[in-house]
């Protein structure tokens, strides 16, 4: 999946203040710990997952949603490991789902143990997560992430049942999308508001925004690829059966394309010519668009009492998420 560029991070790393860094050289400390203690192989497979790339825009969500500049607390680097570790898992998880070779251009774990080792990967990431957040003895962090983690279940299951459909509509993408990505990233806004002690709806609606609009520019990304890029090769989605708004909104302006039969592209080049007829129709940019502005809209309702090094710190990441087709 693609992420935003070291320039933002590092830029969102620098308005956090000096803690930020140490913040998250904790968590990725506490991670590797974590899944290394459970004994070859699951903790080789774990750890390469860990490893594999990011550049945690999760926990450096927990982190800003916690106050500017970043304190440095164990309930923090609890929060951002648990968070990171969730969305590690579901990658593994969504891996499995859809017999994925590459992610991040290596190997998926399902691709190099099996699927029994990849779906035991996973189950120990998710695992771990919650162990973490409970070693705080505070319920409301469990309660936030375990809403996320039952939407993210949700959403894949919607995504399921949506595979091949082209007359799924632009609503229900929306909704899907909001499940399998805006939830986490509204639960890391969250966690990090109750560890700063902030009110948690303001902030968690601003990470579900941005996080719609990742989900739809990775869509639109897919696209366009390249697979030095996305770590995945161009159309994958398509080849996957995965319904996204480029599709939705290609074939409503080319009704040739809405004849098209998903389950007939099983050659990558097929599926790149089809990607080419996407983007022929305008539909990226409706889709880009879409993004943007939830992009926009997320940004001007950050609450006012947000202090403005905060403010300015989380309107770093949300400009992050729009780099990413930049």
């Amino acid at each position: 999946m693609s992420i935003p560029g070291v320039a933002t991070v590092e830029a969102v790393v620098e308005a956090g203040g000096a803690g930020t860094a140490r913040v998250m050289a904790r968590v990725e400390e506490r991670m590797v710990e974590l899944v290394s203690s459970h004994g070859d192989p699951l903790a080789r497979h774990g750890g390469e997952t860990i490893t594999a790339g990011g550049k945690r825009l999760r926990p450096l969500l927990v982190c800003i949603a916690a106050g500017v500049p970043v304190a440095e607390s164990d309930t923090l680097v609890r929060a951002a490991v648990a968070v990171e570790l969730v969305h590690a898992a579901t990658l593994v998880h969504d891996d499995v789902l859809d017999g994925a070779n590459l992610r991040r251009g290596r190997p998926t774990v399902v691709a190099a143990g099996g699927r029994l080792m990849a779906v035991a990967t996973g189950d120990l990431l998710f695992s771990r997560a919650f162990a973490e957040l409970a070693a705080g003895g505070e319920i409301g962090p469990i309660r936030a992430l375990s809403v996320a983690a039952s939407a993210l279940a949700a959403g894949e299951l919607m995504q399921r049942a949506d595979r091949w459909n082209l007359t799924v509509d632009q609503d229900r993408y929306l909704e899907r999308c909001r499940l399998k990505t805006g939830v986490l990233f509204r639960a890391a806004c969250e966690l990090g508001a109750l560890a700063g002690g902030a009110p948690t709806g303001a902030l968690g609606s601003f990470g579900e925004s941005i996080g719609v609009a990742f989900q739809l520019l990775d869509d639109v990304l897919d696209v366009t690829g390249p697979v030095e890029r996305t770590g995945k090769p161009r159309g994958t989605d398509l080849l996957d059966g995965t319904v996204t708004l480029p599709l939705i909104e290609a074939c409503r302006r080319d009704p040739g394309l809405a004849l098209l039969d998903l389950r007939a592209l099983a050659d990558p080049r097929r599926a790149a010519s089809v990607c080419d007829q996407i983007e022929a129709t305008g539909a990226l940019d409706h889709a880009r668009d879409h993004a943007l502005a939830l992009v926009a809209d997320a940004k001007a309702a950050l609450p006012g009492w947000l202090p403005d090094a905060q403010r300015g710190a989380l309107e770093l990441v949300a400009d992050g998420v729009v780099e990413r087709y930049s």
